[in-house]
């Protein structure tokens, strides 16, 4: 146990750091320890609690089909707009407007019945969406301007590392309350901490400053004749080899979302679960991306972002495969504790790979239709997964889908 904990501390030093760039780390590092607590807490237990409230398949896909959709429209805009403006405050500004609709969460049982919430919840998330998707362009152009290239893999996987610490001792303290209290009381309060939570990591946010003064944008750097016919859409980027990359991530991001609106409904309706139970799986799988990601840096320099990505999309098939044969909580936590290995591979590589295919001068239109793609892989996933699951079984979709994951990996190599 001493070897584990004194492994993320000294991933957290710095002293062999220089100076200019401490401040923005700490921050980074702490924005994502906030988050954790936010995701722990709410988002962790959003679809668990819909599903209790009772939800179907499609409701609970709804929940992140919702915001996809907005994503989808506003995220060239979004793109126009980061690249406009000094990068950190529209990245924070997007994050106080976006997390403030955690607060209206907490209310929810006070006003309405068990459908009435569901579709609240659904509606808010849709509403939550149109600040989230500046956020999401401008976070990671944000990360690129804050962080030197050399140290981005480093960063990365001290920010896993921390999001797994938060994540891991928010969702097993979210669990007891929720088994200590009553039903919808015990969601209000864990509403209530990742409301707070969010609070924080937009904080943290405010006090990430690009290191240099913002290259010019694309419009300075090229003449009006070379990007007039693609002004507003930037179709000129799928003429470039980052096409292959957003085909790649396109696919990756379709096999992972695919699932998700599917595990509350196997462990829910399944396996019976309860909500300790719930929060020590998720507890135990951020326990093992913590001790993973303090390998990332090393295993990222010896076989590049590419490679980590792509198999680690290959071994977190394994997660959706094997749950849809598990049959307790023991099963489910063996599973739990193995699947996180695997995933930090793959989260904490796949944006790396992503921005060392980007140019400097150009990255919010690129991150722009990275943003388009990863929800349109959402939207689509999110409400195909249930379809399937209620043709086939849930059982059957999570095995079929943990194989569609198998292929995304091997396509992300293959590219």
């Amino acid at each position: 146990m001493g070897i584990i904990l004194i492994m993320p501390f000294n991933l957290f030093r710095q002293s062999d750091i220089p100076e200019r760039y401490r401040s923005n780390f700490t921050n980074l590092y702490l924005d994502i320890a906030w988050f954790g607590v936010l995701s722990g807490t709410a988002i962790n237990f959003l679809n668990i609690y819909a599903a209790r409230l009772g939800a179907t398949g499609l409701q609970i896909g709804l929940l992140t089909a919702a915001s996809a959709i907005v994503n989808l429209f506003l995220a060239i805009p979004a793109g126009h707009w980061i690249s406009k403006r000094h990068t950190g405050r529209a990245v924070f500004w997007s994050s106080v407007l976006f997390r403030i609709g955690y607060l209206f969460w907490i209310p929810l049982p006070w006003i309405f019945d068990e459908q009435g919430q569901i579709w609240s919840l659904i509606v808010i998330t849709f509403l939550m969406a149109i600040p989230l998707t500046p956020l999401g362009v401008g976070f990671n152009a944000l990360f690129a301007e804050a962080v030197p290239d050399q140290y981005r893999a480093r960063v990365a996987g001290t920010r896993n590392v921390t999001f797994a610490i938060a994540y891991m001792l928010s969702s097993l303290i979210a669990g007891y309350i929720l088994d200590n209290t009553p039903f919808t009381e015990g969601y209000q309060i864990i509403f209530a901490i990742g409301a707070f939570g969010a609070a924080m990591s937009s904080y943290h946010i405010y006090h990430v400053k690009p290191l240099e003064e913002r290259t010019p944008p694309l419009s300075e750097l090229m003449p009006d004749s070379a990007i007039k016919s693609d002004s507003s859409l930037r179709l000129d980027i799928w003429k470039t080899p980052f096409r292959k990359i957003l085909l790649s991530l396109l696919f990756f991001h379709l096999t992972q979302y695919i699932v998700t609106p599917l595990y509350a409904l196997y462990l829910v309706g399944e396996l019976n679960l309860n909500d300790s139970h719930f929060g020590t799986g998720t507890a135990l799988f951020y326990l093992t991306v913590l001790l993973s990601s303090t390998q990332l840096g090393r295993i990222v320099q010896r076989y590049g972002h590419k490679k980590v990505t792509g198999w680690g999309a290959v071994g977190v098939g394994f997660y959706p495969l094997m749950m849809a044969f598990s049959q307790d909580a023991f099963q489910y936590y063996l599973l739990s504790f193995f699947g996180g290995f695997l995933f930090a591979l793959a989260n904490g590589a796949y944006a790396n790979y992503m921005l060392e295919n980007i140019p400097p001068h150009d990255r919010p239109s690129h991150l722009a239709w990275y943003t388009i793609i990863l929800n349109f892989a959402i939207l689509t996933s999110s409400l195909i997964g249930p379809m399937v699951a209620n043709v086939i079984g849930v059982a059957p979709a999570l095995a079929l889908f943990g194989c569609m994951r198998f292929l995304s990996g091997f396509f992300i190599l293959r590219k």
